[in-house]
């Protein structure tokens, strides 16, 4: 049998792994999955496990579940040498090894794209995985508790500050999310006034939401604003050293919690130890139909989708315009993929990926959001309904859609669930100190 070899276990590669399993004769290919986490985050739920509307687990596929007939292997590809049809893994624990392979599958992803300003890499969390959605509501939660016990002064309005930068999808439900989940939260802490919360977005353009057209993006802002958001447009951050936020426009202010969530970057894997194709912005290359290289230099048994691939957008009028880094797009092409690769196994043409899209929806807090095809435009509770409609019925197996449902109807009942879990961060330190108490300055993050 001839292995085909899935480098990461995202939306692309998941689903280009399960279509797999359902499409290949036993007896046809092995099908190998290499991925230093055991699930595949359903990124759109992350706002919401921030917020404590969806339970975080529920928002992981975990691989070894629903991959039945697949071999998967925890670690990080390190080198691909397609020359020689070999990779290099990194696992969680032990040296690294090679790992032989026929066909090669390149589903990596994106990471968060940093940038070199002082303060961000010490003092900032990205929003991509299932611990950061955690790790942000818990900072909150406890942030909240740290406050009730201080006089009102610079300690309190710090612990009461958060900051998001980058106006994106990630970054406005983020940023709306949590700041719905604190105007709640306040009302459960008497000590506290709902005009100390100080919630702040910072974008570089202009505007945010860039896939949604001029007059609904406005609205947006204007929305998030009316609820006492401060949006920053036309800002950067110069420095957030300390916690203390500066902004290119002059602006500066302390922040307890700061969340960044500035674009995608290139996989440094891919970027930089691949002889595989790679474009400027360091993604491989890829034709139509999904296969490594160009028409006129295809590079064999290769294949590629995702954040991390040039996929040609053949749904627009534009040459040399590739498709943008989002769920739907890797969700799609990793089914495609599945059945191209299917197809060339067995003699047939592969078909080229073209998706028009199904318009955007976002989550802009509790009964609050935009929907946006077209000239069509939804925005408040339908909106909100919209979403929590489509991702329901997006997030993969039917054992997620359901456990999703029961949190959701279990949240109209009994209302958001306001525990703070910051300590399991520190899992030892009650043990460690013997239950004598530990003395913490405020803004400590715990």
């Amino acid at each position: 049998m001839r292995t085909i070899l899935v480098v990461g276990g995202g939306y692309a590669g998941f689903y280009t792994a399960w279509k797999l399993e359902k499409k290949l004769r036993r007896d046809e290919a092995e099908v190998v999955v290499v991925d230093p986490r055991p699930y595949m985050t359903y990124q759109p739920f992350l706002p919401e496990v921030l917020a404590g509307s969806v339970e975080a687990r529920h928002a992981a596929v975990a691989l070894r579940r629903h991959l039945k007939r697949t071999r998967l292997v925890n670690g990080s590809v390190t080198t691909i040498d397609h020359a020689n049809r070999t990779v290099v893994v990194q696992p969680a624990a032990g040296e690294s090894f090679p790992l032989a392979y026929d066909i090669l599958v390149v589903t990596a992803g994106a990471v968060t794209r940093k940038l070199a300003i002082p303060g961000v890499a010490e003092n900032a969390i990205g929003m991509k995985h299932v611990e950061e959605a955690v790790a942000i509501r818990d900072r909150l939660l406890t942030a909240f508790d740290q406050a009730a016990t201080l006089p009102r002064g610079p300690q309190r309005q710090r612990l009461l500050t958060a900051t998001f930068v980058g106006g994106g999808f990630s970054g406005v439900e983020g940023f709306g999310e949590l700041m719905s989940l604190g105007q709640a939260l306040v009302k459960r802490y008497p000590e506290l006034d709902p005009s100390e919360l100080s919630f702040h977005l910072v974008e570089a353009r202009d505007r945010i939401l860039p896939e949604v057209t001029g007059e609904p993006g406005r609205w947006v802002v204007r929305h998030l604003e009316k609820r006492g958001g401060h949006v920053h447009l036309n800002a950067q951050v110069r420095s957030a050293a300390g916690g203390r936020i500066a902004l290119s426009t002059g602006e500066e202010f302390d922040s307890e919690l700061i969340v960044w969530t500035a674009g995608n970057g290139a996989n440094p894997m891919v970027h930089n130890h691949t002889d595989l194709p790679i474009d400027a912005r360091g993604r491989v290359v890829v034709r139509a139909d999904l296969r490594v290289g160009t028409d006129a230099e295809p590079v064999e048994d290769a294949w590629a989708a995702g954040d991390d691939a040039a996929v040609p957008d053949l749904a627009i009028d534009q040459p040399g315009a590739a498709t943008v880094p989002n769920a739907q797009h890797a969700v799609r092409q990793g089914k495609l993929l599945a059945r191209n690769l299917i197809a060339a196994l067995r003699g047939r043409p592969a078909k080229p990926y073209k998706h028009a899209g199904l318009g955007v929806v976002a989550t802009l807090g509790l009964g609050r959001g935009i929907f946006q095809w077209h000239g069509i435009v939804i925005k408040g509770f339908p909106a909100w309904v919209m979403h929590r409609g489509y991702h329901v019925l997006a997030v993969p197996t039917w054992e997620r859609k359901v456990r999703v449902l029961a949190v959701w109807a279990t949240a109209v009942l009994f209302g958001r669930d306001i525990v703070s879990l910051a300590s399991v961060q520190h899992p030892r330190r009650a043990f460690e100190t013997g239950g004598e108490p530990v003395r913490a300055t405020a803004g400590t993050r715990a």
